[in-house]
């Protein structure tokens, strides 16, 4: 059921925030009692207060979640067990789908449709797919001569620590929560300091369906305290990060300098949309090119700002880019009518004007887009043309509704300059040869290839990235689970009849 705007807003001013941290199924104040506050970015709202989590209240979840998993109470339960509770929890979030996306939408600045989309749809079935795989994850038996027998046995690796980015809040949280719970270890989870509040009243829904305490603890706070305390403590078995590619490094560094626990790793990107010379520029081609660029307002580690175009469709490409621009509305995240929200912060809008004022001051030329006289931290949908490699819009990562139309004469020039990256998170083909998709698939070293339209796969595949994109961890699919297990020989010798 979809509701209008104004029930979204009703529903908007009937919320009362909870911004406690939730440590061993108790929501609880930091243990300094510190607080930050949490501002719609849509308006400059404050939300709520929140506990500002440190060493010591990340302590304190540690300690929960070592006590339960070495309990047994979750870690060793029947893996049936864990599905029936997992099912519950994507029940109740379906069943607060309306209140979880407002509640997002306003933390964020989302669209209340994006919302709507990723808790009433991906969210739940992010709990519901891995609670299916809980019990049918099997080891191996080695082949041996008859004097004994060889067991590979899979264990879940003991506590885990998640650390959460701001841009896709509860669907990052089911991200790691969902298979880190499933194969039985127990969870430190931080969300990311601009957008608590969905990830703490998941928390709320957890213990309602069942959940024990210990076992997912939620510790918001900055990266500098409750996040460092995460990288550096000496009781988590493994982290999973999803963020900038700087602030990877540093948990590498984390794990050097403590217990050298397991670090899974998805980080930034530059990711390009291929459009070859024999490409049919349909509606539905136009359309991925704009979403690509645009969805989430371009706060998407795989957002695909690069448009490496083939030289005769640039034309024609450009006038349908800026025709489908200017159909995009801008405005209140909770309008159902909006398809661009605001941007994160003041200091984030202020990043990407930066570099949209780089763009032009290197001789790109802006056609569409730019600040927005909106209260609030927007801007318009922006589109460049004759962008070259060597610009700085066209090798960082923006993070901001910014495309940029790059002529190509050959297919080969389009590989090398897709290629010619830190990044190799994700790329987007269109061609109607397959043999060509599956040259420029097989040649891009990226950790996703899309052909003939932008995906980012489904919960079946695994994403996350080469080079600076990522490390050999993959979120989703069955991989996901590898970042929360760990592999046991059981090497038993038996009497030889």
């Amino acid at each position: 059921m979809t509701l209008s705007h104004a029930e979204f807003q009703a529903l908007a001013a009937r919320l009362k925030p909870n911004g406690k941290a939730f440590i061993d199924g108790t929501f609880c104040e930091a243990a300094d009692g510190s607080v930050f506050e949490t501002v719609n970015p849509a308006t400059g709202q404050v939300l709520a207060a929140v506990a500002h989590c440190k060493a010591a209240d990340v302590d304190r979840a540690v300690a929960a979640a070592r006590r339960v998993f070495n309990a047994g109470t979750w870690s060793r339960a029947e893996p049936e067990e864990r599905k029936e509770v997992l099912l519950k929890v994507a029940r109740l979030v379906r069943e607060n789908a309306h209140e979880l996306a407002v509640l997002e939408s306003l933390d964020t600045g989302k669209t209340i449709s994006d919302c709507l989309d990723e808790i009433g749809g991906d969210v739940p079935n992010f709990f519901q797919w891995y609670a299916e795989l809980a019990d049918k994850t099997f080891g191996k038996i080695a082949p041996t001569g008859p004097g004994a027998m060889a067991l590979i046995t899979k264990e879940p690796a003991g506590v885990a620590g998640a650390v959460l980015p701001w841009n896709f809040p509860l669907v990052m949280a089911a991200w790691k929560i969902a298979p880190s719970l499933a194969v039985g270890c127990s969870a430190v989870i931080k969300p990311a300091e601009q957008t608590p509040l969905s990830t703490i009243r998941l928390a709320e829904l957890m213990q309602q369906a069942g959940v024990p305490d210990g076992v997912i603890n939620i510790v918001p706070g900055f990266g500098e305290t409750a996040g460092k305390a995460i990288g550096l403590h000496n009781d988590i078995d493994t982290v999973s990060f999803t963020g900038s590619t700087e602030v990877g490094r540093m948990f590498m560094r984390y794990s050097g300098d403590s217990n050298l626990k397991g670090v899974g790793l998805e980080m930034g990107g530059k990711s390009p949309f291929i459009v070859l010379e024999d490409a049919r520029l349909t509606d539905d081609l136009i359309e991925h090119a704009a979403m690509s660029a645009f969805w989430n307002g371009g706060q998407n580690c795989s957002a695909n700002m690069r448009q490496l175009i083939a030289a005769p469709l640039v034309e024609e490409f450009t006038g349908r880019i800026l025709d489908r621009v200017k159909a995009f509305q801008l405005g209140d995240p909770l309008d159902p009518e909006t398809d661009i929200g605001s941007m994160i912060t003041r200091d984030h809008k202020d990043m990407v004007m930066n570099y949209i004022q780089s763009g032009m001051d290197d001789g790109a030329q802006m056609i569409a887009g730019g600040d927005s006289d909106l209260p609030g931290y927007f801007i318009a949908p922006t589109v460049f043309q004759n962008v070259t490699p060597d610009m700085k819009i066209a090798r960082e990562e923006i993070f901001g509704p910014v495309l940029g139309i790059m002529p190509m004469k050959s297919a080969e020039e389009a590989l090398t300059v897709a290629s010619d990256t830190d990044y190799g998170l994700h790329a987007t083909v269109f061609t109607q040869d397959i043999d060509r998709a599956l040259h420029m698939a097989r040649s891009l070293p990226c950790g996703t290839v899309s052909v003939n339209g932008f995906s980012e796969g489904d919960i079946k595949t695994p994403f996350g990235g080469y080079k600076q994109s990522g490390s050999l961890a993959r979120d989703n699919g069955t991989e996901a689970l590898e970042q929360y297990l760990q592999t046991k020989t059981i090497w038993v010798q038996t009497a030889v009849g």
